[in-house]
């Protein structure tokens, strides 16, 4: 489980494709107190580090699935990608987002990009079969990012982001028609599903 609140921006070193995509990234995270085994959600997927090394600078290794592939933006990533990246949520940790659990839903496009004060308000278009499942002043992470929605019209639903968020995140580059890992809300996926049962 996650929290989506970014630790970090890894880059995209290398891939590979051998059956499964594999992914190098480069991280600030000491990757000696990385396991094997170990999960890291990469722009909200939640990913299994096969292999850790330092050279030329410290990095981790990620198997991709085709089922992955199908459902994120990650078939997209090359050399060069920076990368949102946070650790798994250990007992005891402040959760500061929301429960993420880094299974992605499927993609958001960005359709609108206005500064509001300080701030960017972002205009999102969600797929017509999870846009019922985003609410207002309710929560969705976006490449892995926790984030308050502001307001929902059909398919379409907005959010602010604070210079912080786009200074420690990749969201400081953001642009029109860029397609976004989107999660929806757990909550709101148990609520649909217990609604759906009891008819």
């Amino acid at each position: 489980m996650f929290t989506g609140i970014i630790t970090d921006i890894g880059q995209v070193l290398a891939t590979e494709r051998q059956g499964d995509l594999t992914a190098r990234i480069a991280t600030g995270y000491d990757v000696a107190g990385i396991d094997l085994g170990a999960s890291i959600a990469c722009d909200g997927v939640c990913l299994t580090v096969v292999a850790t090394g330092t050279d030329p600078r410290p990095w981790f290794a990620v198997q991709i699935s085709a089922e992955t592939l199908s459902r994120t933006n990650l078939g997209g990533w090359a050399p060069g990608h920076r990368v949102n990246l946070e650790r798994a949520l250990r007992v005891g940790d402040e959760l500061g987002g929301h429960i993420v659990s880094g299974h992605v839903d499927g993609l958001a496009q960005v359709t609108g990009l206005r500064p509001e004060g300080d701030s960017l308000r972002v205009t999102f278009r969600a797929p017509r079969e999870l846009a019922g499942f985003i609410a207002p002043k309710g929560s969705v992470a976006l490449n892995g990012t926790s984030l308050t929605v502001n307001e929902v019209d059909g398919q379409d639903f907005g959010v602010n982001l604070i210079p912080h968020t786009q200074a420690v995140t990749t969201w400081g580059a953001v642009k029109v028609g860029d397609a976004v890992n989107l999660e929806i809300d757990t909550l709101a996926r148990y609520v649909a599903r217990l609604r759906d049962w009891s008819r």
